[in-house]
């Protein structure tokens, strides 16, 4: 019956893909189921590290994540785990070949979540970023190409350029947050809590030249893949727009967001666009 377990497993990583991102469980309705299931077992993994170290306050969050690790070192190891989010991750490593060291920079960058409250150097923080989010776009892309070295490699740079749009857009997104319960900040040198419209302007235009650089390689995408990422792609090209739109104070105010109708209109644009080779690099 360990068939059974590996189906609850997937399930389980599904629905926490389903609770925590409506835009990632609408995207992924459009790959094919196989793909599909694998986005999900990524994403259940990659939140379940995150909220160990963003959500669990007053428990022993350290020890935890120790735990955590040790269970996925185990579970890469012996390719099962009672853990049913590992269980499901384990077997899409194995199965796309995804490479070890994208596994161990993700979990480096969520250890650093701990302590670490202030990236002061533009190094610091590009080291952050490819391991929270730059290798994630890498693990997804093992599984867009299924297995084609030829197309990963060509397609590396603009995937990783993908993670980090989405992951700067979400600083930004949630900086009430990061700072006034996690007392956190990733950007270096710049002080949120005075932000200029001309600091504002420099993280937009650094986020907008990854997205642009992001959209070439969707276009390039084999094209069972090329929807899924191209919705995702647009809903983040939408909350970028609103960032945009937004004066400093609103954005340290708010957690901006974009509510479930606009985002199946968005889907519906996008599919549209998709189906007619009319692609745009905007939402």
């Amino acid at each position: 019956m360990k068939e059974l377990f590996d189906q609850v497993s997937l399930k389980c990583s599904q629905n926490i893909t389903q609770h925590y991102s409506t835009s990632f469980s609408f995207s992924s309705r459009l790959l094919p189921p196989v793909q599909r299931d694998a986005i999900h077992a990524i994403y259940g993994f990659v939140r379940v590290a995150d909220e160990i170290v963003d959500s669990f306050h007053g428990y022993p969050q350290d020890r935890l994540f120790d735990r955590f690790t040790e269970d996925l070192d185990l579970a890469l190891q012996l390719g099962i785990s009672t853990n049913p989010v590992l269980h499901a991750f384990q077997s899409t490593v194995a199965r796309y070949r995804i490479p070890r060291e994208l596994i161990d920079a993700f979990m480096a960058s969520m250890r650093l979540d701990l302590n670490k409250k202030v990236y002061r150097t533009k190094e610091e923080y590009q080291k952050y970023i490819y391991g929270s989010a730059d290798v994630v776009g890498l693990m997804c892309l093992k599984v867009f190409v299924n297995g084609r070295d030829d197309q990963y490699e060509a397609l590396k740079a603009p995937a990783m350029r993908l993670g980090s749009a989405f992951q700067k857009v979400n600083f930004l997104r949630d900086l009430q947050n990061d700072l006034g319960v996690l007392d956190r900040s990733y950007f270096p040198q710049v002080d949120f809590r005075n932000l200029t419209p001309e600091a504002l302007q420099d993280i937009l235009r650094d986020i907008e030249e990854d997205f642009g650089e992001a959209f070439r390689g969707i276009r390039s995408l084999p094209k069972k893949s090329r929807l899924g990422v191209y919705v995702a792609y647009v809903y983040y090209m939408k909350l970028f727009s609103l960032l945009r739109s937004q004066h400093p104070d609103r954005i340290l105010e708010t957690r901006l967001r974009i509510g479930n109708p606009e985002k199946l209109w968005i889907m519906f644009k996008s599919v549209l666009r998709h189906t007619t080779g009319r692609m745009k690099s905007y939402a």
